[in-house]
């Protein structure tokens, strides 16, 4: 028992030793906060004042602070950096936080029930009153259990801990294993005609990406008798960025190149989210160049902002009278709906002078 007793004093010895060797710390040193992963240890030597605030310390996303006040009660608050962050993704935090009091051998330890899913934005959010008034050498020890963000769009917090670095590596893996099964053809089960040659590819990702392939190869139709696909209103380069696209293969370069044929395509083949990004895209860099040819592809694909942008360019801003020449030959040709609408435009805006 004599034994047990002196092991038990060394052990308290040792801690007490290890958690005040910064008994003679000065400066910004008796601020410092000592982290680990999802631990945060503050180590005050002696409270001189009524108030005490750490220096910043990293956990997670965020940078935080720890406070002490003594006054009726003694205080610790624990909040995030006031930042773009917090304000954008306040941390929504779950951990348990503790006070020791050590002065001697004798190691006093206060913890709080804890703190499950609570939003942190403000030093108010997160306030500890306790009875107990401390005084000599102080642990404020606090252990996160979890962090969590809320998404933009609503649902659910998730953690930015459980598997968040593994999905993310998870999805690059996949998005490279499926962009490999394109550029070196393995096991494809569909050739793809264009009008200057062909490509191999596979239903399945085709029919995942559109209702329309979906409906080729479920049917009796001759693309699933015969594992072809006639494209012939694209070439191969911009039929490659088409399937670039559809496989997780994106290139920029690639896509600016071939962003009408690549709405057409989209247009065609009912691939939502690849014809909102070439109309977001056509919007970004309208010239006196290209502004007929994007109104034309507004008016035909019903992009209401693309072609409000364009008509916008050409009326509002007077280039109409920049590019006489062209307007006529296109007015010669262009459909007579998207005709009587850009002259009622130039009606309306010539009312308003």
């Amino acid at each position: 028992m004599a034994l047990l007793d002196c092991i038990n004093d060394v052990t308290a010895a040792i801690a007490v030793a290890a958690s005040f060797s910064v008994s003679g710390m000065s400066g910004d040193s008796a601020y410092r906060v000592e982290t680990t992963t999802r631990l945060a240890q503050w180590r005050i030597d002696t409270l001189s004042s009524t108030y005490r605030k750490s220096n910043p310390f990293r956990i997670g996303l965020w940078n935080w602070f720890l406070t002490v006040e003594r006054n009726k009660h003694f205080c610790v608050k624990l909040y995030p950096e006031v930042s773009n962050l917090t304000r954008e993704k306040p941390p929504i935090a779950s951990f348990v936080i503790k006070l020791v009091s050590s002065s001697s051998l004798d190691r006093k330890t206060i913890v709080h029930p804890g703190i499950c899913d609570k939003q942190l934005k403000n030093s108010d959010d997160f306030v500890w009153a306790v009875d107990t008034l401390f005084t000599g050498k102080l642990i404020i020890d606090v252990e996160f259990l979890d962090l969590k963000i809320a998404p933009p769009s609503g649902g659910e917090p998730a953690s930015i801990w459980t598997g968040h670095p593994i999905e993310k590596h998870s999805n690059c893996t996949a998005l490279t294993a499926l962009a490999r099964m394109l550029t070196d053809s393995i096991h494809t089960d569909i050739t793809i005609i264009t009008s200057d040659g062909s490509i191999g590819a596979h239903r399945a990702v085709l029919a995942t990406h559109s209702p329309v392939f979906y409906g080729m190869f479920s049917h009796n139709l001759k693309e699933k008798e015969l594992s072809v696909i006639n494209i012939s209103d694209m070439s191969i380069e911009s039929c490659q960025a088409f399937l670039n696209y559809i496989y997780g293969n994106f290139q920029a370069s690639e896509f600016m190149m071939h962003r009408l044929d690549l709405l057409c395509a989209a247009d065609k083949y009912d691939i939502a989210d690849l014809k909102e990004a070439c109309h977001e895209s056509l919007v970004e860099d309208i010239d006196a160049k290209n502004v007929l040819e994007r109104l034309q592809a507004a008016h035909l694909y019903r992009l209401d902002k693309l072609k409000a942008s364009c008509m916008r360019y050409l009326v509002n801003f007077g280039k109409v009278y920049e590019i006489r020449d062209e307007l006529n030959l296109f007015i010669q040709s262009a459909d007579r709906e998207l005709i009587s609408e850009i002259f009622q435009e130039i009606l309306s805006v010539w009312k308003g002078y």
